[in-house]
C-alpha cells in the first residue's frame, strides 16, 4: 500500500477509459489508493436518469452525483428509482452511498442519514413490494465533504446470496430509535460464478446487536469491527480472515472520522487484516452514527475457496 500523493487529494471512483467514467466521492484520502478501479475495463453504456452507466461482460455499473436541492430524502429516492430502472433484468450486488453532512440535521430537524435511509427504503419498497428486505444487497453510506450526494451501484445477471452477521441485528430490522425507516442493506453479498465468486462486505463498524460499542473509543471500536469482520467472513464461508491466505484480489476502504487516527488504525490492520498485495484506501469520512470512529468495507474478486 503506497501513501497518498498529496494531503489534499480527494478520492475518485473510475469506470471507463476517459473522464466521463470518473466520479468524485468527496472524501479526503489519508493514505493508500486515491483512485478506485474495482471494475476496470468497463465500457460506457448510456444513461438512466441521473446515472451514467457502464458495462463489463454480464455486469452493469452506474454512478451519479446529484446536488440535493430538493433535500436528501427526495434526492436519495430519485437516485434509487433510477437504479431500479437501469438494473431491470439484473440483481443488485453492491451499492455505495456518499452522503453530504451525514450527521447534521436536515429537513424537519431529522438527521441527514435518517432522511437518506427513509428515501432509500421507501424506494426499495415501492419497487419490490413488502418483501423487499430479502433483496437488499451489500452497501455502505458514509459522510462526504462535498455538498453532493453520490451513489454507485453494481448489478449482475447471476443470482446473488445476501448474508447477515449472527452477532448483529440485520440493519433493515433496526428499531425506530435509529430513525423512521431502517437502513436498507445486507451485511454481505456473494455473487457466484462458474469458477470463482465475488464477495462484497458492507461497511462494518463497532455495532453489536443494534447498539454502538465503545462510543468514541478508537481501540475498542477497532477490536469490535475486526470481530464483526471475522464473523461475517465465516458466515460467507471465507474462513475467519476474509480469504487472507487465498488467491482472491482484495480491495479495502477504511473510513476514519478523525484523520489523526490513521497511523494507529493502519498499524493494527497491517497486523491483523491486510496483506501486501491488497488495494487499500484510508479515507476521512463521517460515519453513520456520531459515536462511531471507524468503518471498514471489503470487496473480493476471484474467490475460489468459497465453502458451501
Amino acid at each position: 500500500m503506497s501513501p497518498a500523493t498529496a494531503e489534499s487529494s480527494l478520492f475518485k471512483i473510475a469506470f471507463g477509459p476517459d473522464q466521463t467514467g470518473v466520479f468524485h466521492a468527496g472524501l479526503p484520502v489519508l493514505a493508500g489508493d486515491a483512485v478506485e478501479e474495482l471494475f476496470r475495463g468497463a465500457q460506457t453504456a448510456g444513461r438512466s436518469g441521473a446515472l451514467g452507466l457502464f458495462q463489463r461482460a454480464d455486469w452493469l455499473f452506474g454512478a451519479a452525483t446529484l446536488n440535493p436541492t430538493e433535500g436528501i430524502e427526495a434526492a436519495s429516492h430519485r437516485l434509487y428509482r433510477d437504479i431500479f430502472e437501469a438494473s431491470r433484468g439484473r440483481h443488485l450486488a453492491r451499492i455505495w452511498n456518499y452522503v453530504p453532512a451525514i450527521n447534521e440535521p436536515g429537513d424537519g430537524g431529522l438527521e441527514n442519514y435518517r432522511l437518506f435511509c427513509r428515501g432509500r427504503s421507501v424506494a426499495f419498497e415501492q419497487h419490490h413490494g413488502s418483501g423487499f428486505k430479502a433483496l437488499l444487497p451489500a452497501a455502505s453510506a458514509v459522510g462526504c465533504s462535498s455538498g453532493a450526494l453520490t451513489v454507485v451501484f453494481a448489478a449482475c445477471t447471476d443470482v446473488p446470496r445476501h448474508i447477515e452477521n449472527p452477532l448483529q441485528v440485520p440493519a433493515y430490522d433496526y428499531p425506530t430509535e435509529y430513525g423512521p425507516r431502517a437502513p436498507s442493506f445486507a451485511r454481505a453479498t456473494i455473487v457466484p460464478g462458474p469458477e470463482c465468486a465475488a464477495v462484497f462486505i458492507s461497511g462494518t463498524a463497532a455495532i453489536r446487536g443494534h447498539a454502538t460499542v465503545a462510543p468514541q473509543q478508537l481501540r475498542s471500536q477497532v477490536d469490535c469491527t475486526l470481530e464483526n469482520l471475522r464473523e461475517i467472513s465465516t458466515a460467507c464461508a471465507l474462513g475467519q480472515d476474509l480469504d487472507r491466505h487465498g488467491s482472491s484480489t482484495r480491495h479495502f476502504k477504511i473510513y476514519l472520522r478523525h484523520a489523526s487516527d490513521q497511523p494507529l488504525v493502519a498499524a493494527r490492520l497491517d497486523q491483523e487484516l491486510l496483506k501486501r498485495e491488497d488495494r487499500v484506501s484510508y479515507l476521512q469520512a463521517d460515519i453513520c452514527r456520531t459515536p462511531l470512529l471507524v468503518e471498514i468495507e471489503a470487496t473480493l474478486f476471484g474467490v475460489t475457496a468459497l465453502g458451501p
